[in-house]
């Protein structure tokens, strides 16, 4: 037994010597002439830090307070760490933006960045950490290009353009963070050409997103996936974007799943062009001009599934874009629509086709309720494939109808579906 204790006070000394040693192993910043609140540049005095401790394997410990800069360029292999809600880099109105160029293994804890275009520019660098940061007063918070960058519970307000705006990534993960107030963006993960991504957004939540920079659908969006293959874009909560909660443009394989999407002022959900591959399941959607629409055959777009989805309280029209048309969920080719709960659209609840736009849709299993038609499918002459079957459908006007384009031309397609060779009923 005596044994045992020796063991655990030995144990205990060890812990409580812990802290020392970290606390030694770290440089702090004042010590090496950076100070806060002063009005002066002090990057000079900044970066010799930065560069003193990577060079010495040290984290570096920022001071409270406001540190004027004209410019810093982070080194690798550092870990720098300020005082939570205190420590704040300002670049000088004359001053260049921060950034880390070809660098690795780099985190940036609890800093704020402000002004200047980029809050943070990262470049062709690979295993960059972004811990509670936090960004604001820029036209960009981050901007990523080339670079795998981990950006976890980070805080991101009063954006000019975008919190968060990636080319060409090498992967990130973007998880916990807050997004508040941005002109045109929350998060964009783009590429310059179509290729793999795998990219993964996931709980995060952004909210009051404008399109400042107007057009009919490149601004205004919570999360933006453009060109980028294997993306997925996870358990979100999206309130109060412009245009679009989560706006997938020309990508391929991507994942839309668990999220909250709330007062979307177009489409909530929007699968659109040269698409390929996309799964949007299990999200909830309360307020937008269309709900989910995966569309643009003209383009190529094609090869979805819609599944488990709550779409409710579609408005009569959209605040953006005139051309919106209330419709639950929407979808033209290779597409299962199975699943899903939608209610109360003044419009139809859920639409297979536009004109002769149509090929190979499934609209199964299936709850709707307090819209004014439930299903409509376009049976011009040219419209492919559609099968309808184990629907629940309680409409206002009509349960499932015949679309000739935007006008009904069949107002009940299940008692005349042999006039429409392209529709079948389970």
């Amino acid at each position: 037994m005596l044994a045992n204790r020796r063991h655990v006070l030995a144990g205990l000394a060890i812990l409580a010597a812990t802290p020392a040693a970290r606390a030694q192993s770290m440089l702090d910043a004042t010590t090496l002439g950076v100070v806060g609140d002063t009005g002066q540049d002090q990057g000079p005095a900044l970066q010799a830090a930065l560069d003193q401790a990577a060079a010495a394997g040290r984290a570096l410990q920022l001071p409270p307070g406001i540190i004027h800069v004209s410019g810093l360029d982070f080194p690798s292999d550092l870990v720098v760490q300020g005082v939570p809600g205190s420590t704040e880099l300002t670049s000088l109105p004359d001053g260049n933006s921060m950034s880390i160029h070809d660098r690795g293994t780099l985190v940036l804890r609890d800093i704020a960045f402000a002004s200047g275009a980029v809050g943070l520019g990262i470049v062709a660098s690979d295993d960059i950490t972004l811990e509670r940061c936090r960004f604001r007063a820029s036209a960009i918070g981050v901007s990523i290009a080339d670079a795998g960058v981990t950006i976890i519970n980070c805080h991101f307000s009063e954006l000019g353009d975008a919190a968060i705006h990636a080319m060409d990534s090498r992967g990130l993960f973007i998880s916990g963070n807050s997004i508040d107030t941005c002109g045109n963006a929350g998060i964009r993960i783009w590429r310059s050409e179509s290729g793999a991504d795998g990219s993964i957004v996931t709980a995060n939540r952004i909210s009051n997103i404008d399109w400042r920079d107007g057009g009919n659908g490149q601004n205004g969006n919570g999360i933006n996936v453009f060109k980028a293959d294997e993306v997925i874009v996870a358990n979100n909560h999206i309130a109060d974007c412009a245009f679009t909660a989560i706006r997938l443009n020309a990508t391929r394989n991507t994942q839309v799943g668990g999220n909250t999407c709330l007062r979307s002022g177009e489409v909530a959900i929007f699968s659109e062009f040269e698409f390929s591959g996309s799964v949007i399941a299990n999200n909830i959607i309360d307020g937008a001009a269309t709900g989910i629409s995966i569309t643009n055959l003209d383009s190529g777009g094609q090869l979805a599934v819609c599944a488990g989805n709550i779409v409710r309280n579609i408005t009569p029209n959209s605040p953006v874009n005139p051309d919106t048309i209330p419709i639950g969920i929407f979808a033209e080719a290779e597409t299962a629509i199975t699943g899903n709960t939608v209610q109360d659209v003044p419009g139809i609840a859920i639409a297979a086709g536009y004109g002769t736009f149509l090929r190979n849709v499934l609209i199964s299993g299936n709850v709707i309720s307090q819209s004014d038609i439930g299903i409509g499918v376009s049976v011009v002459d040219g419209a492919g494939p559609v099968q309808i079957g184990s629907n629940t459908v309680s409409a206002r006007q009509h349960a499932i109808v015949g679309l000739a384009w935007s006008d009904i031309v069949e107002a009940d397609l299940m008692a005349n579906a042999g006039r429409h060779p392209n529709v079948s009923f389970q």
